[in-house]
């Protein structure tokens, strides 16, 4: 899943201040535990990335708790606070209309980690020390 790399031209500076916006109000009401939920107050969740869509209608909320604990539990809190979570960033960013949120996992550490353990594999550790 790529993240940073994904920032191509047809996406303006706009969408990319706004998700940031959104990342910020979102990491600031799971840290502040405005959230009651008992699931969301056990993890601290980090809001890695958000990208909005050209429209800013819709915004993809890429998290991950603290070590990657319960993952699953954590995302289907999310999930079930949607609602709420959509309501305070609507009244914190004034815009038109109030973005969908969509939370996902994010999959780019466990990624980076793996690429990791196959740079540090004997094989290619062998075949990168020739050069």
């Amino acid at each position: 899943m790529k993240h940073q790399s994904d920032a191509a031209p047809e996406k303006s500076v706009r969408t990319l201040r706004v998700g940031e916006q959104v990342r910020h109000i979102l990491s600031e009401i799971l840290q502040r535990g405005d959230v009651h939920d008992d699931v969301l107050s056990k993890h601290m969740v980090s809001v890695t990335e958000v990208r909005m869509s050209p429209d800013l209608r819709h915004a993809t909320v890429f998290v991950k708790p603290l070590l990657g604990k319960d993952e699953a539990a954590v995302l289907k809190a999310l999930r079930t606070n949607t609602a709420y979570l959509q309501r305070e960033v609507a009244t914190r960013i004034k815009m038109k209309y109030a973005a969908k949120l969509k939370f996902l996992a994010d999959e780019s550490f466990d990624e980076g980690s793996h690429i990791d353990q196959l740079l540090r594999a004997p094989q290619v550790a062998r075949d990168l020390g020739e050069e």
